[in-house]
């Protein structure tokens, strides 16, 4: 029996510091953009290497961190890459035995053009074969799998709908958020607690312009038990059918170095307070202490804490952090 199984892709971060005058964010009408000449050699500062990296990846390490007994349900490629990737994940805490190695494929492999405090995400992800396990969970965490798996969300679901005492927490990735609520209905109605930010679950639902009360009862009413939207800086919501919480951010120490996985240990932290018996009050705290520090650091895991560094913070919470009812 594990406490805690992650279930997703996994992929190894390439982090490449870009800060000559050169490289410009131009802020369009479509958004921010990354402009770079074109047919010149341009410098970079420093490369950081990290795998065994993504939305479940950085999900089962945190529950490794925070006491939990972890599991990652994933796939490599049969080459330098993937091994490094189990080792990596076994040395962080993190049951590797549902991990499939799949011969002739290369592993997930994404360089991050880094530049400030923020990136640009280049990806390659391969067409693995994916597999569901013999599961044996008190949590499973889902997050982000190719678009084509239809057949492995499909028997995930059975699965859920199977074991009602599983407690299920999803976090759409990139292809889940595509496919819709229509495609995931049932996957939607077993969703114990469900996490995204309000772009996401905005397209998610097809209907961007909502305020984020009527967002988190939509979202609420496809199905979740739980519906936690975060909204960047200013905040996160938590919606459960009756009452709205909202909580501030943690104050960030010193200017983030990196804000990859911000999101991921928001997320995954508050399952892992809600699987070790806290109240959502006391996991959004959590989460959001954890989130905090991701950010002082390079990667979505160096600043992932334990429990006893989480409490520390949270005997000394600054004024204006808390969690109250709107």
């Amino acid at each position: 029996m594990h406490d805690f199984i992650a279930i997703g892709d996994v992929t190894t971060d390439d982090f490449i510091r870009l800060e000559d005058v050169r490289f410009q964010i131009r802020e369009t009408e479509n958004g921010s953009e990354l402009a770079m000449p074109f047919r010149e050699k341009l410098p970079f500062v420093e490369s950081t290497l990290i795998h065994g990296v993504g939305n479940a990846p950085n999900a089962a390490v945190s529950a490794a961190i925070l006491g939990l007994k972890s599991a990652l349900v994933a796939n490599v490629g049969d080459d330098a890459v993937g091994l490094e990737t189990i080792k990596t994940l076994q040395e962080k805490g993190v049951d590797t035995q549902f991990i499939s190695v799949d011969k002739g494929k290369k592993t997930n492999y994404s360089y991050m053009l880094w530049v400030k405090e923020d990136r640009t995400i280049l990806r390659r992800h391969e067409d693995f074969v994916y597999s569901l396990p013999n599961l044996n969970a008190k949590w499973i965490y889902f997050s982000s799998i190719n678009i084509k798996a239809e057949e492995f969300r499909n028997n995930l679901t059975n699965y859920l709908e199977q074991n009602p005492e599983v407690k299920f927490a999803f976090q759409p990735g990139t292809n889940e958020i595509k496919l819709g609520a229509k495609n995931l209905e049932r996957l939607f109605r077993r969703t114990d607690i469900y996490f995204s930010n309000v772009e996401e679950a905005g397209r998610i639902l097809g209907i961007e312009t909502l305020g984020i009360k009527e967002l988190l009862k939509r979202m609420h009413e496809i199905g979740p038990k739980i519906v936690v939207i975060t909204d960047g800086p200013r905040g996160a919501y938590a919606y459960d059918g009756t009452k709205t919480l909202f909580i501030t951010p943690y104050p960030d120490p010193k200017p983030p170095v990196e804000r990859t996985g911000a999101g991921d240990a928001f997320s995954s932290t508050v399952a892992v307070a809600l699987a070790l018996g806290n109240d959502l009050a006391t996991a959004l705290k959590w989460g959001a202490v954890n989130s905090m520090s991701v950010v002082q650091y390079v990667g979505a895991q160096a600043g992932l804490l334990t429990k006893e560094k989480i409490e520390e913070y949270l005997s000394k919470s600054p004024a204006g952090f808390e969690v109250k009812e709107i």
